[in-house]
């Protein structure tokens, strides 16, 4: 592992960064006063998981989006409609 002041690191943050994306470095120590500061370490490439049907039979849908229309215009505007 690397490691380098904390000068240094201010001076060279984006070479710094790229050395860790490219993987030319697996982890950079930064120190201060000769003492562990911060690591700097790739993030994981996660991947966002299934999105498509998250909420499968949570919910109904109705067969007509429009059928109330009337009742929720109604609770928004507090009032009756005709």
């Amino acid at each position: 592992m690397r490691v380098i002041s904390i000068r240094q690191a201010k001076s060279s943050l984006s070479r710094l960064v790229d050395a860790i994306e490219q993987g030319r470095e697996r982890a950079i120590l930064i120190v201060r006063n000769g003492r562990p500061a911060a690591k700097l370490v790739p993030i994981d490439a996660v991947s966002a998981g299934q999105r498509i049907g998250v909420a499968k039979g949570k919910f109904e849908v109705p067969d007509t989006i429009d059928a109330h229309n009337e009742e929720v215009a109604r609770l928004f505007l507090g009032a009756e409609q005709p």
